[in-house]
């Protein structure tokens, strides 16, 4: 089947969907984890040694909003990259920084609370902030080495047409559809399949334990869907969609079509936006992690309602109020 017979693939569809999304992001993502930070620097002796993950966990996040309003730029110039080649492989570097480095901060978070609950004798006094310090930098290391290569394709067209691809040009996808196959297994596999497997066991343990705290099963509990939901948003259709849409790339380029081409790039496009997420709803580890952030929410979300319900005077009753209380003291004087 020729190319010329191959349905037509909406690239449009990028432009209009994506720059909303950045630009929500960038706004949450800043102030929350902006917030987040904050509170975690103030309650850094309560959290323990997994403090550690969750600050590099933020670092990852700011690391990757900063890039956002250059993408903005990008997409809302219908895909008209105007930062140079360098700056397009640096950007993309920092996204894949991001998303692979949340996902192995959160394991580390994980093989934590696991220890912590399942092993508390064994681990007692054994992990030492130097011990997260020295984990973390190993994350950052081996990030970097999966992301690094990345960084050697093509993120640029030959011709004229100036364009940043978050994968690589038709030239070379066939070689990139298993480098992101590779990744995609050391990256999101083996880590998604540890924090699995720890908080599946955590969970069994509470279970089974009566004597166990209801308030540590209820907060385990919550960091568990917390995990779910990054996972099952942010992490699992991106990763899924990305080596499916290189897949119907490679098909394209062997000149094979396949009718569902075009809703594979569409759906991969959402999962750009719906990955980008991660960046928002990563502060939620912080909120979890940290008993005084829900008061204060819960503080601010009171003082909100009681503004709306009981609004300030307006003028005319707030002039009529301080003439009466000007009275008064003038009476009593």
């Amino acid at each position: 089947m020729n190319n010329s017979s191959c349905p037509r693939i909406n690239f449009d569809f990028t432009a209009r969907f994506l720059p909303p999304v950045f630009i929500l992001v960038f706004i949450i993502g800043v102030v929350a984890n902006g917030w987040g930070l904050k509170s975690l620097l103030h309650n850094w002796k309560k959290l323990g040694n997994v403090n550690v993950f969750i600050l590099n966990l933020g670092l990852t996040d700011i690391l990757y909003l900063l890039t956002l309003p250059f993408l903005m730029v990008y997409y809302i110039k219908t895909e008209n990259w105007i930062f140079g080649d360098t700056f397009c492989k640096i950007t993309r570097f920092c996204f894949n920084l991001n998303l692979y480095g949340s996902i192995g901060f959160l394991t580390c978070i994980s093989v934590y609370r696991y220890l912590a609950i399942v092993h508390p004798m064994r681990v007692m006094g054994r992990i030492t902030v130097t011990h997260s310090v020295g984990i973390s930098v190993m994350v950052w290391l081996l990030v970097s080495v999966q992301s690094l290569p990345d960084m050697f394709y093509s993120k640029t067209p030959l011709n004229n047409t100036v364009q940043c691809y978050d994968t690589t040009s038709s030239i070379y996808v066939e070689d990139y559809l298993k480098y992101s196959l590779g990744w995609t297994v050391t990256g999101f596999c083996i880590p998604f399949l540890i924090t699995l497997g720890c908080y599946g066991h955590v969970v069994v343990v509470l279970c089974r334990t009566n004597t166990t705290d209801k308030v540590l099963k209820q907060r385990c509990l919550k960091l568990l869907l917390i995990l779910i939901l990054l996972f099952s948003v942010c992490y699992i259709p991106y990763n899924v969609l990305k080596n499916l849409n290189l897949w119907s790339r490679v098909l394209y380029k062997q000149n094979i079509c396949r009718k569902w081409s075009n809703g594979v790039y569409i759906a991969q496009q959402i999962s750009r936006g719906l990955v980008c997420l991660n960046s928002a709803l990563n502060p939620l580890v912080y909120l979890h992690g940290s008993e005084d952030i829900p008061a204060r929410l819960r503080r601010l979300l009171q003082r909100a309602c009681r503004i709306i319900s009981h609004p300030p005077p307006t003028n005319s009753s707030s002039v009529a109020m301080t003439q009466i209380t000007y009275e008064g003291v003038t009476q009593e004087k």
